[in-house]
C-alpha cells in the first residue's frame, strides 16, 4: 500500500480586532483561535505554525511614529545603503534585513503614521509562542512575516523576519534525491516558504494578519517533543530550547554576500577599498583573477581610438627574480654614482621589498602607436602627456579591478627608472615604456580605516 502524498493546509486566522499599542498578540490569537473552533474552523493543535504578520506586532509594541519623521527613522534604521535608485532607497537595516526604506512602511497604519519594524522579531516570536502555550497548552512554531522585493525577480513575498519553534533552514544535506544522487548543497529556507504560503490567505488588505500552516509538524522540533516534556516535568512549560535559531538564522553573512551592492555603489566600493598592501600571504594568486583586471584596465579612455595599454604578468618565480635582481643592481649602481654611503644604499634597496616578496608582478606598459606626430616640441610633449595620463587611468582601473577580486596591490613606479633594463630582462620590444609595475598578492591583515577626505578642499567651482 502507498504512503498518501504529502499535503498542508494553510488557512487566514478571522476575528482578530484593530490592534493597539500594549495589546498582548498571544492572547489576541489564543481568543480568535478559541472563536474559530467554536463555529467550526479548526483551532490550535500541537505542531501548527502560526504566520503573524510584522505590522501587527510592531503595533502592539508601539513601534509608531509619525510620518514626517520617516526618513529620519529610515535613517536611524538603516545600517549601510545598499542601492539607490532617485528617493528609492535599498538599504540593509539593524536586523541585517536588506529591503527598501529600512522596512518603514506607511500601509495598514493610520494616516499620519508610519511603522517601524519589531526591535527584535526572534524575540517577539518567542514571546507569542510562549503566550500561547500558557493560554492553549499547544506547541505551536511562531514566524514573523513582512514583505520583500528580492534581486533579480519582480513581484513581493513575505518572508520570515523573526521566528520560534521553528526549524527555519530544513537542512537536507547528507541525504540523497529520488535517483541516488547527494544532497551536498540543499538547505531550504523552510521559514521563508512558510510565510509565503500564509501570504497567499492573509493577503494585502483583506485585514487578516495571522495565518495557521497545518501538516507539517517536522518543522515545528518543539511540539515532538512536548509531551515527554510535559509527563518528564510535570506542566506544559514545554521545552526551553526549542525556540530555536529564530530568523536571524536566514540573514547571509557579509564574508558569503556575493551581491551585497548595487552598481554605483559597487563601484564606489571599489574605488576606495584599492589599498596600497605591503605585505601578503603566501597563497598563491589566481591567474584568471588577474587577467580579469587587465580586461578591466584596457577600458580606460585612451585619445585617438587608441589602445596604448601593454601588461606584461610576470607568473614564474623565476622571471620574477630575474627582473627583480637586474633592477636591483641598476638601482645600487646610480644610488652609488650619487654618492651614497653603502649603508644608504643597502637601506633604500630594501624598499623594493614589497615586489619580492609579493607572490605575483604585473607591468604596466604604455605603447605610444597611434600618436600623432608634431614638428614643434610643445604639441609633441602634450600629447605624450595624454598618453601617460591614459596609462595611468589603465593602471588605476587595473587596482580597483584586482581589489573587487579580493586581491591586495602595491603600484610601485622603479620600472620607470631603468626601462632599459627591464625591456632587455624581458625582452620588450623598444617602444614599450614600463610605468611601474603592480605588486599582487592576498593581504595578510585587513586595511586600516582610511581617513575621509572633504571633496570641497580639491574642488574649485567656477
Amino acid at each position: 500500500m502507498s504512503r498518501p502524498a504529502p499535503a498542508f493546509r494553510v488557512w487566514a486566522l478571522p476575528g482578530l480586532p484593530e490592534v493597539r499599542p500594549g495589546d498582548d498578540l498571544a492572547k489576541l490569537i489564543a481568543a480568535g483561535a478559541a472563536e474559530a473552533g467554536e463555529e467550526g474552523v479548526s483551532g490550535l493543535v500541537d505542531g501548527d505554525v502560526l504566520l503573524v504578520t510584522s505590522k501587527i506586532v510592531s503595533k502592539a509594541e508601539g513601534r509608531v511614529v509619525r510620518a514626517d519623521d520617516r526618513e529620519a527613522a529610515i535613517d536611524a534604521e538603516t545600517v549601510r545603503v545598499v542601492a539607490r535608485r532617485g528617493p528609492l532607497r535599498i538599504v540593509e537595516n539593524r536586523l541585517g534585513l536588506v529591503m527598501a526604506a529600512a522596512g518603514v512602511d506607511a500601509s495598514n497604519t493610520p494616516a499620519g503614521t508610519v511603522l517601524l519594524l519589531p526591535e527584535d522579531p526572534d524575540a517577539s516570536a518567542r514571546r507569542i509562542r510562549d503566550g500561547l502555550r500558557a493560554a492553549l497548552g499547544v506547541e505551536v512554531g511562531v514566524v514573523i512575516t513582512d514583505t520583500f522585493g528580492r534581486p533579480w525577480r519582480t513581484g513581493l513575498t513575505d518572508v520570515a523576519i523573526g521566528a520560534a519553534g521553528v526549524r527555519v533552514l530544513d537542512d537536507l544535506r547528507g541525504g540523497e534525491d529520488t535517483h541516488g544522487n547527494a544532497l551536498n548543497v540543499t538547505v531550504v529556507a523552510a521559514a521563508d516558504e512558510l510565510a509565503a504560503a500564509g501570504d497567499l490567505v492573509k493577503g494585502k488588505a483583506e485585514g487578516l494578519p495571522v495565518a495557521v500552516v497545518r501538516g507539517l509538524p517536522h518543522l515545528v522540533p518543539g511540539a515532538a517533543d512536548s509531551a515527554a516534556d510535559t509527563a518528564a516535568d510535570g506542566g506544559a512549560d514545554g521545552p526551553a530550547d526549542a525556540d530555536g535559531a529564530g530568523a536571524r538564522a536566514l540573514v547571509r553573512g557579509a564574508a558569503d554576500d556575493m551581491f551585497r551592492l548595487g552598481t554605483s555603489e559597487a563601484v564606489r566600493e571599489a574605488v576606495t577599498l584599492r589599498r596600497t598592501v605591503r605585505e601578503f600571504t603566501a597563497e598563491p594568486v589566481d591567474g584568471a583573477a588577474v587577467r580579469r583586471a587587465v580586461a578591466a584596465a584596457v577600458t580606460a579612455p585612451a585619445p585617438h581610438h587608441t589602445t596604448p595599454w601593454r601588461f606584461v604578468l610576470l607568473e614564474s618565480g623565476r622571471a620574477r627574480t630575474e627582473l627583480l635582481d637586474a633592477m636591483r643592481d641598476a638601482w645600487a649602481a646610480d644610488l652609488r654614482a650619487d654618492g651614497r654611503t653603502e649603508e644608504s644604499v643597502a637601506k633604500r634597496l630594501r624598499r623594493g621589498d614589497v615586489l619580492r616578496n609579493a607572490p605575483y608582478l604585473a607591468v604596466p606598459c604604455l605603447v605610444m602607436d597611434g600618436a600623432h606626430p608634431y614638428p614643434d616640441e610643445r604639441r609633441a610633449a602634450a600629447e605624450r602627456e595624454m598618453f601617460v595620463v591614459t596609462a595611468g587611468a589603465g593602471v588605476q582601473n587595473f587596482l580597483v579591478a584586482l581589489a573587487g577580486e579580493r586581491l591586495g596591490s602595491a603600484w610601485v613606479s622603479s620600472t620607470m627608472f631603468c626601462r632599459d633594463v627591464v625591456r632587455r630582462v624581458l625582452e620588450l620590444p623598444a617602444d614599450w615604456d614600463p610605468m611601474g609595475a603592480v605588486a599582487v598578492g592576498h593581504p595578510a591583515a585587513p586595511a586600516r580605516p582610511r581617513p575621509a577626505r572633504d571633496a570641497d578642499a580639491f574642488v574649485t567651482v567656477r
